[in-house]
């Protein structure tokens, strides 16, 4: 397995990645914003959000700068997942949203791949000089707490969003 940053030669299959979480009428996260781009826009627009992003001089407020990454299993070179790193925090973000965001296509969950693609993603962590990462997640997704569990992560709160309309757990897990 390995973090791939996004380019033109991963557009049809991620497109599939995309598709297949519509079909199984899952929640997307961690894509960077990639299916409302395809909805309303093409896959090299959000290319060059993605680019955007990395541009920590230059990213409007209210966004952040961030990294994100197809995370591809090496012999079939198939997309599994993606990973979204925010290099700094809003307010919401630090209340609500955390520094990961993270999802894997349906067919290919409860196969530990989410643990270690976080587990690869922290190393970016490392890389960056971050001490200490925030992630959140709705206290009904067990399998996302867990994942952040086995990567170390402590739960901080646990608090009603409004702006999901769920319960979230927001867990630190010190580099």
């Amino acid at each position: 397995m390995k973090l791939v940053f996004p380019n033109l030669l991963y557009k049809e299959k991620v497109i599939q990645f995309i598709n297949e979480f519509y079909e199984y009428h899952s929640d997307i996260n961690g894509s960077g914003g990639l299916e409302n781009y395809l909805e309303k826009s093409t896959y090299e627009e959000w290319l060059k959000k993605v680019l955007a992003d990395i541009d920590i001089a230059n990213v409007s407020k209210p966004r952040v700068p961030a990294l994100t990454y197809f995370y591809v299993r090496e012999e079939d070179d198939k997309i599994i997942g993606m990973i979204n790193i925010r290099l700094a925090l809003n307010d919401f973000l630090k209340k609500e949203g955390g520094h990961i965001g993270y999802c894997v296509r349906p067919t290919e969950r409860q196969k530990h791949y989410a643990t270690d693609m976080l587990k690869d993603a922290l190393k970016v962590c490392d890389t960056l000089g971050m001490q200490e990462v925030i992630l959140t997640c709705d206290k009904t997704n067990i399998p996302s707490a867990n994942v952040i569990k086995n990567c170390k992560g402590v739960l901080e709160a646990e608090f009603y969003s409004e702006t999901f309309k769920d319960v979230i757990q927001k867990y630190i897990i010190e580099r």
